[in-house]
């Protein structure tokens, strides 16, 4: 790994906000590394574990969450 003469250049950019729970609002206290991710028409949402559980057969299905 290479760096720049004179530091890392004044600051490192901030790490992006974590997404809430798409289905329940829940905010993950860290990573949400057991959350379940889902793509629908194009655009990524994130599932908390107990929203995944509860509609695990919806999930495998590949049912838009809206038909939930």
């Amino acid at each position: 790994m290479t760096s720049l003469p004179g530091g890392d250049g004044g600051g490192s950019t901030p790490e992006p906000p974590l997404p809430p729970c798409a289905r329940c609002g829940a905010v993950p206290e860290g990573p949400p590394v057991t959350w379940t991710c889902s793509v629908e028409n194009g655009v990524r949402r994130y599932f908390c574990d107990r929203c995944s559980r509860d509609h695990l057969r919806s999930i495998e299905g590949r049912l838009d969450s809206v038909w939930w």
